[in-house]
């Protein structure tokens, strides 16, 4: 009997829990090798990451090649007013962040507004396992399909999204579900990983 979205969550946030400082920080600085190159990121202006939590694999490393090739690079922040919802706002490195009701850094309202969804090249989404066929779990708040749940239905050609996780977050097939949104690459510290449901 394949284990259940829950016993997955648990185990592999308890396995990326585990990893040291300076394993993250050698996935961090693999991952952004293995993206940094390809050419999507190369064309892309303005991209999406998100500050790493709970063992998160950190993309730092790929935000400050993006940064210093002059891209713009944006953070989501949790939407004060509607539930399980993201908005993506400026990221500069000089202005401080302010940390959100779970304890993550996120830019503050008022001086920059969100970027539209169709505006952003690539979203990058953290997650917390996902299978070969692309199937992304996520922490089960549903804040990422809830809030790119408008690309789907919109006819502008809209960001790439891709997953980023550690290499041992992958694992047999997930259950797809009606609201998911897919992915149209998963990329981890070992390789990059094309997802044909996209």
């Amino acid at each position: 009997m394949p284990a259940s979205k829950s016993r997955i969550r648990a185990d592999m946030r308890r396995q990326r829990r585990q990893l040291t400082d300076s394993q993250q920080r050698r996935a961090g600085d693999d991952l952004a090798r293995q993206i940094a190159r390809r050419d999507f990121f190369l064309r892309s202006r303005r991209l999406a990451f998100y500050l790493p939590n709970d063992g998160e694999i950190d993309p730092g490393m790929l935000m400050s090649v993006a940064l210093a090739a002059g891209k713009r690079v944006y953070l989501p922040k949790l939407d004060p007013f509607r539930h399980n919802r993201l908005h993506f706002l400026r990221y500069l490195p000089d202005e401080p962040l302010r940390a959100n009701r779970y304890g993550i850094p996120e830019p503050r309202l008022g001086r920059y507004r969100a970027a539209p969804l169709w505006s952003l090249d690539i979203i990058f989404l953290p997650l917390v396992a996902f299978d070969g066929r692309g199937q992304r779990l996520g922490m089960g708040g549903g804040y990422y399909d809830r809030s790119l749940a408008p690309l789907a239905r919109s006819p502008r050609r809209g960001p790439l999204l891709i997953g980023l996780a550690h290499h041992f977050q992958e694992t047999d097939a997930l259950p797809a579900e009606p609201w998911d949104i897919p992915l149209h690459a998963i990329a981890t510290d070992r390789g990059l990983i094309h997802c044909p449901g996209a």
